[in-house]
């Protein structure tokens, strides 16, 4: 159960809409340009092109990590040039056929924002270049990552020789196991796991906020994304401790929170994780009298929920939502 003014009432502001009149106000000319009517700012003349700081780029509508400057290179186009995303399923490709050429648009897939395109000439492993407007990012700058709530991307960067560079063996799970400041709270002490955030995932609401889902129309579960060292513990383990962690033999419900927004679910990235999640949960079921109705779905858009949610437990000094 939340501390919130009534049941589902945050206790913080509402998220901005991405309705065109707000975005209007809240963007520049070019950056809606951009965004909203696919347009292309000039190379070698925007923000971003040649920037070398380590940091996050965010999608500059609804703020969610699209790419970090350790993916970034100078790919000599004039614009912003990463290898690959942040994350999985942060981006949507789709067939581009305008002005005569056949191209693979990029959109952001929180915001829907039209981001840039998507060319097979990037260097290896990924081989592919992904060509974004600046106008269409954010930049985080490293050392300003938790003053602006994204302190959850720490571990993506190590210092070495006092020069930032990314991490080695780094993964991610996300799982929904009913009430979130809970579920985080377990993760976030096992060893092996760098970071923990809780966020609204599975869905179909873009950019949700706490009284939204707590509506349960916006299709959402409170979930928790987890950055861990495959090096130290495995996606098995975590498996194993998230199915041990609560009772996903109750549909749409953890105790005493009820709401489709509390579901047991396992948003996977991959044919791996969906595999291990599918061996894991039959052995379980061995030890369940009633069937387990844990989703076992596509990771979708990940949406970070508002700060103050964020190790909720942990900042009050509580070991679980009981207390």
């Amino acid at each position: 159960m939340k501390d919130t003014d009534s049941f589902g009432q945050s206790t913080v502001p509402c998220t901005l809409s991405a309705d065109d009149d707000g975005l209007k106000q809240r963007l520049t000319p070019e950056q809606y340009r951009v965004v909203r009517q696919g347009g292309t700012e000039p190379p070698f003349k925007n923000e971003f092109w040649d920037n070398k700081r380590p940091g996050l780029y965010v999608d500059v509508v609804s703020g969610e990590p699209l790419f970090s400057s350790e993916d970034k290179f100078d790919s000599g186009s004039g614009w912003p040039s990463f290898t690959k995303p942040i994350h999985q399923g942060a981006l949507i490709e789709l067939k581009d056929e305008s002005h005569g050429m056949l191209r693979t648009e990029v959109k952001s897939a929180g915001s829907g924002s039209h981001l840039g395109h998507v060319f097979p000439d990037g260097p290896l492993p990924s081989g592919k270049r992904y060509c974004i407007n600046s106008a269409a990012l954010r930049f985080i700058p490293l050392e300003s990552l938790e003053a602006h709530g994204y302190e959850a991307y720490l571990p993506l960067f190590k210092e070495r020789g006092g020069k930032h560079t990314a991490r080695e063996n780094i993964a991610e799970a996300i799982f929904a196991a009913g009430c979130f400041w809970g579920v985080e709270e377990k993760f976030r002490k096992i060893e092996g796991v760098l970071a923990t955030e809780v966020g609204y995932t599975g869905g179909h609401t873009i950019n949700p906020d706490y009284r939204a889902v707590c509506s349960g129309d916006t299709g959402h579960a409170e979930a928790v994304r987890i950055k861990f060292d495959p090096a130290k513990i495995s996606y098995e383990t975590l498996l194993r401790v998230f199915w041990e962690s609560h009772d996903p033999t109750t549909l749409n419900r953890q105790g005493p929170d009820i709401g489709t927004q509390y579901r047991s679910a396992v948003f996977f990235l991959n044919e791996a994780q969906r595999t291990l999640a599918v061996k894991v949960r039959d052995e379980t079921a061995l030890r369940h009298l009633k069937p387990i109705v844990t989703e076992i779905v596509p990771a979708g858009p990940f949406y970070r929920a508002e700060e103050y949610h964020q190790r909720y437990l942990e900042k009050r000094g509580r070991a679980t939502c009981g207390e």
